[in-house]
């Protein structure tokens, strides 16, 4: 029986559910052995996912702690890895329900960035909600407290607008488990043009202010078609090559491969080809038209995630992920 397998450079751990959280012994097993299973969401069908080549890991969390104990293996093995770290701040309005409380959250934040370094730790707030009282100005409100606890703790902070048009169970989550939405105004929860701009103005303010307190942040938005760039906002790339070339320059294997797509083949003396100055196009292809990242492997499986976010693409329900994973 012949089974698909594939060999990826970059792993993407996950944005399909919270391995760092969840899953962390899970992952580090299957580390062990080499290789994971991944199931297609669409087909059902299985593929065999090989940690042979694997160069780098970016994870995707909103609770890393889990995961922290378990770092030092992929310092072991060579393996480069760094954080996307989803730091919200919905708890008065419960869309977060199984998070841990603002507090940790930020705490470990600081402790995964002292731990490998602020350049590998992105902050993301992530998405955008609007309320009948959750106002932009709101919003900008609680990202300025929370930035004011991460000053120096990060280089990024990451930013989208929640998308409900684009998702039936995004939009029965948030009528079913809040009570800030109905059928008819769900919707809603999504920022018109005008508050966007809001957004947008009001944090390259912020920006500014924390420059002058000595914190130089990039800011970037994930995944969004409109353009911010009056206010210095980027559109960002997640699974991102130059920052891996920056961050991991010393891995000339890892270098080449941003450049060409290619696994380097060395020379008789064991010397790799020589590192092209162009880069080639390696954006991801089967990711929205308006996401920037490169090409890698998701590992991540829907209907898996204990966090039970209300807004979540990748849950269908609280029900079907109990139904699969009781405990997380």
């Amino acid at each position: 029986m012949t089974r698909e397998e594939v060999a990826p450079v970059i792993l993407s751990a996950s944005r399909s559910t919270d391995i760092p959280a969840f899953y962390a012994k899970w992952f580090f097993d299957r580390l062990a052995e080499g290789y994971c299973v991944w199931t297609n969401p669409f087909n059902q069908q299985k593929m065999y996912v090989s940690f042979r080549q694997c160069k780098v890991i970016v994870f995707w969390t909103k609770n890393p702690k889990p995961i922290l104990p378990y770092l030092h293996e992929l310092d072991e093995r060579g393996i480069h890895y760094y954080f996307q770290m989803t730091l919200n701040d919905y708890e008065q309005e419960g869309f977060e329900p199984n998070v841990p409380a603002l507090e940790e959250r930020i705490d470990t934040f600081r402790q995964l960035s002292e731990m490998i370094g602020h350049e590998r730790v992105i902050w993301r707030f992530d998405p955008l909600i609007c309320t009948s009282e959750l106002t932009p100005r709101m919003l900008l409100a609680r990202m300025e407290k929370i930035g004011n606890r991460l000053k120096g703790y990060t280089d990024k902070l990451v930013f989208s607008f929640v998308d409900v048009k684009a998702y039936r169970k995004v939009q029965n989550n948030l009528v079913k488990e809040t009570h800030w939405f109905t059928k008819e105004n769900v919707q809603q929860a999504e920022m018109n043009v005008a508050q966007q701009l809001e957004i947008g103005e009001g944090l390259a303010k912020l920006r500014e202010a924390w420059k002058r307190a000595g914190w130089n942040l990039t800011l970037a938005t994930c995944a969004e078609e409109i353009d911010l760039s009056r206010y210095g906002i980027e559109h960002n790339r997640c699974i991102d090559g130059e920052l891996m070339e920056r961050l991991f320059s010393e891995d000339k294997e890892l270098v080449y491969y941003l450049h060409t797509g290619k696994w380097p083949e060395p020379d008789l003396f064991g010397n790799i080809p020589a590192i092209p100055d162009k880069r080639k196009d390696l954006k991801d292809r089967g990711q929205r038209k308006a996401c920037g990242c490169m090409v890698s492997k998701d590992i991540g499986m829907y209907n898996s995630c204990h966090h039970f976010c209300v807004y979540c693409y990748a849950n269908t329900s609280r029900e079907a992920v109990l139904k699969r994973f009781p405990s997380g």
